[in-house]
């Protein structure tokens, strides 16, 4: 760790240590303070909803505090992405926040505690964790497979294994339209989950699997998907397709998707959510941006068998 000189040096020269991170939501929106060393102050406007009901004339629903939670929730997480990839960028070191309520749910206060940079951030520095697709089979992970055959059971050990192999909580389970099941892990900074089906025997098994990562720094360690020899999140999407179509695979573009109906493989480009709630100056290198000149990619995958996705493709 370096020493208080070496890191007032540092701070003098790119950039002012912070100290102290508050959040509040109001009833416009949510905006960040940033207070340095000094108690200076710098304030970030946050692009995310209200956090009060907005309808005077109707009673607060009770589904809506647990919206402003889960919009906190994810507001804190990017705010500490975006400080401590700054904070590496202007002084070499990671920036952590612990975080406290002041008023659950809508204003937070966090301390922030510097650290050596994370060895991931180097090349080379840790191995990236990766996840080999293998259409219409499924896919193969470090030390584990997850087929199109497994179990639900066996698809939550193996990603409850995940889990304790990058040091991050527990799979967590959540309703999506169309599937039995539906869980899923943070690996780094990406997102990795799989969705079940009760097939006409009765038994749940793996029907998708599904990996996400957000522009920038992918985190410790780096979520990886392949397939035919290609890095599908990593490569520019122009390329992806175009690799795939001198490969001789049909490749539909729709949107924000890129859709392999043989193979049952569906890509996405990112969309701007709660990850790009910063500012342009305040948000990560990496952030998706429409005016980037900077080749976009592709954020999402996943992988159903080809007999699933083409049903779904051709719903009337």
């Amino acid at each position: 760790m370096r020493d208080t000189g070496a890191e007032a040096g540092t701070a003098a020269t790119y950039g002012r240590i912070p100290a102290r991170v508050l959040l509040l939501g109001e009833a416009d929106g949510w905006r960040c303070v940033v207070v340095d060393k000094t108690d200076a102050e710098e304030c970030l406007a946050l692009s995310a909803a209200g956090a009060l009901w907005p309808a005077e004339d109707a009673p607060e629903p009770s589904w809506w505090p647990r919206r402003v939670a889960e919009d906190a929730e994810a507001l804190r997480s990017a705010v500490e992405r975006a400080l401590t990839d700054r904070t590496f960028a202007e002084l070499g070191v990671e920036a952590g926040i612990s975080w406290f309520a002041v008023e659950e749910p809508v204003a937070w206060e966090g301390l922030v505690t510097l650290r050596d940079a994370d060895a991931a951030r180097f090349p080379g520095g840790v191995p990236p964790f990766v996840i080999t697709l293998e259409p219409g089979r499924g896919a193969v992970l470090p030390e584990a497979h997850l087929l199109f055959t497994t179990a639900a059971d066996d698809a939550w050990a193996t990603l409850a294994a995940v889990a304790d192999r990058c040091g991050t909580p527990a799979p967590k389970e959540s309703f999506l339209c169309g599937w039995a099941d539906h869980r899923g892990v943070r690996v780094g900074r990406g997102w990795l989950a799989l969705s079940t089906e009760r097939g006409d025997d009765g038994v749940e098994r793996l029907g998708e699997i599904f990996g996400s990562r957000e522009p920038g720094w992918s985190g410790n360690p780096e979520l990886r998907f392949r397939l035919d020899g290609i890095d599908l999140l990593d490569e520019p999407a122009d390329d992806v397709v175009a690799l795939f179509r001198d490969l001789g695979h049909e490749v539909v573009r729709k949107g924000r998707t890129a859709r392999l109906p043989a193979m049952g493989l569906t890509l996405y480009e990112p969309e701007r959510g709660l990850r790009s709630a910063l500012p342009p100056e305040a948000a990560s290198d990496g952030e998706a941006d429409e005016t980037s000149a900077e080749p976009k990619r592709f954020s999402g995958v996943s992988l159903q068998l080809p007999h699933a996705l083409a049903s779904l493709w051709n719903r009337p």
